[in-house]
């Protein structure tokens, strides 16, 4: 591990754990492991291949990742602590070798061989700003920032565009994976110039997760596309996450399984359609049990059933209706979150409103638990198939409309491992756009469609049940209606709007049996006008 010079005020302002990591040298300071047998001021000469700032959890992890790939890194976080501890951390892992700290930026910034490549993971919004303004007077024509947060996409461009004007690069990069994922191979989704990303994929194919056609990493457009790619990811892991939440509420709600059920069952559908990380840790988390209380129940069940949301999903329904792209099982997944914050409201409304209480179903041999559980599976796949369409749809529109040239088969393709949305069936939307690139949805393709008509009986009967038994449904129910809506030729839900459209507001209308835009003066002499 490198040490670095630093100044007195720098060291006074380190924490008490890496004050006692100061070398006998008055004006020395080692942010390293205590295995370096010596010490020395900043190298003359940049031996990092990249640099790293902001090391809370998926900084310090991918820091670590990018070190045990064969990379030098040089790594710098605004409080000294967090270096120390990734320092100690990569010693510990034995990558102390690879990995050096710094507590000074600007030393930092002189450590990384040119043309210089700096990835930066903080906060979103000003903290990014923050860093940018630290970083941008140290650097020179030709380097590199790469925000690997979770950042909105035009802010990206922005940057990107004042980062020109200085000569440096900038990338916005999406990182999926959590924690896990950012140390042992995440999904990653850079966009910006395409000259910045022949200079990081060396590192960045080495480091993201390795599935069977390749690494999770790909070229993904210019501008804030990675960002925004990135954003629709996180759009469709929410829909995802609602549907497996009601799938689990109806088996064990209607259903009347109990966790060790609950548990198999998740276990058995992950061997098959349904493969996927989320499905995986579902089956996991319902094998654990309260080590608090210890009273044998599931922790599930101890839970507070309040969802929290971090803003991806907020801005991925905002994208949606901006471009006016459906996207109800990513909608119904969104509010019910906000629904679950309502838990004051909810407990003092269940003492006034009325309906039927949810409980176990009576199974007869005309309906047995078991023929119930597969319906549940089906249902859950066909809605997630719509989940994935709703979001692929948007990323496609958003490509139109900012003329990114995305590749939406590759899309698929990085997301097979590393990232949370990872899951078998991923190599099918693959396929589909493979086939065919313009596919306007998931939803035609033939093999989903076929998929889609063989789980319709199982995907109406459950959230028939659920609406008669009053279990919330609404990722599921939303993306059979989303189905339905989309299958139809004729809306007459729609006509009679554009009629109520036409009557208060004069918005015009067109027909179906002839082309034109038509008025009709329907609170007077109801003579419709041909406008053009």
């Amino acid at each position: 591990i490198r040490t670095a010079s630093v100044s007195q005020r720098s060291v006074r302002s380190l924490t008490p754990l890496a004050r006692q990591l100061r070398t006998n040298q008055k004006d020395m300071f080692m942010v390293a492991s205590s295995a370096q047998s010596s010490t020395s001021k900043v190298a003359s000469v940049a031996t990092a291949d990249i640099g790293l700032i902001g090391l809370a959890v998926m900084g310090q992890n991918l820091a670590l990742n990018i070190a045990e790939k064969g990379f030098n890194i040089a790594v710098y976080n605004r409080s000294a602590s967090k270096t120390v501890d990734t320092v100690e951390r990569a010693a510990r892992e034995k990558l102390d070798t690879k990995l050096a700290g710094y507590s000074d930026i600007k030393d930092f910034v002189m450590a990384i061989k040119r043309p210089r490549k700096v990835i930066i993971l903080v906060k979103a919004g000003a903290a990014v700003d923050a860093t940018i303004a630290a970083l941008q007077d140290l650097l020179e024509p030709g380097d590199m920032i790469i925000d690997g947060g979770n950042e909105w996409f035009t802010n990206t461009e922005r940057r990107s565009a004042e980062a020109e004007k200085r000569g440096l690069l900038y990338m916005g990069m999406g990182v999926s994976g959590g924690e896990e994922g950012a140390r042992k191979g995440p999904s990653l989704m850079p966009g910006g110039p395409l000259e910045a990303y022949k200079q990081i994929e060396p590192i960045v194919k080495k480091v993201a997760a390795q599935v069977d056609d390749g690494a999770c990493v790909t070229y993904i457009g210019p501008g804030g596309s990675g960002n925004y790619v990135k954003m629709i990811h996180n759009g469709i892991e929410y829909g995802d996450m609602q549907l497996i939440g009601e799938a689990y509420d109806m088996l064990r709600t209607l259903g009347g399984c109990s966790a060790d059920e609950l548990e198999t069952i998740f276990k058995e559908w992950n061997k098959g359609a349904l493969d996927s990380f989320l499905i995986e840790i579902t089956g996991k988390i319902l094998g654990q049990k309260d080590n608090i209380a210890k009273n044998n129940k599931s922790m599930v069940e101890v839970i507070l059933d309040q969802s929290g949301s971090k803003g991806t999903g907020m801005w991925t329904m905002e994208e949606a209706a901006r471009r006016g792209v459906p996207a109800p099982t990513i909608a119904a997944a969104l509010e019910a979150r906000y629904l679950s914050a309502l838990k004051k409201d909810r407990v003092s409304a269940s003492q006034v409103l009325a309906g039927v209480h949810p409980g176990s179903l009576s199974f007869d041999s005309k309906y047995t638990k078991a023929q119930f559980v597969e319906d549940v599976k089906a249902a859950l796949y066909a809605s997630k198939i719509c989940s994935y369409a709703q979001g692929m749809n948007l990323i496609r529109k958003a490509a139109e409309e900012n003329g990114w040239q995305l590749n939406l088969g590759e899309i698929a393709r990085i997301w097979k491992g590393g990232c949370i949305i990872r899951a078998k069936f991923l190599d099918r939307i693959k396929a589909a756009y493979v086939k065919n690139s313009s596919l306007p949805s998931l939803l035609v393709d033939p093999d989903f469609a076929a998929e889609l008509k063989s789980s319709q009986e199982s995907w109406r009967r459950i959230v028939s049940l659920a609406v008669m038994h009053g279990v919330a449904v609404p990722a599921m129910s939303g993306s059979l209606a989303y189905y339905d809506s989309y299958r139809r030729g004729v809306l007459p839900s729609s006509q009679m709007v554009q009629a109520q459209r036409d009557y208060f507001g004069s918005h015009t209308y067109q027909r179906l049996d002839r082309d034109g835009v038509y008025h009709t003066r329907w609170s007077s002499d109801g003579v419709t006008e041909v406008i053009e």
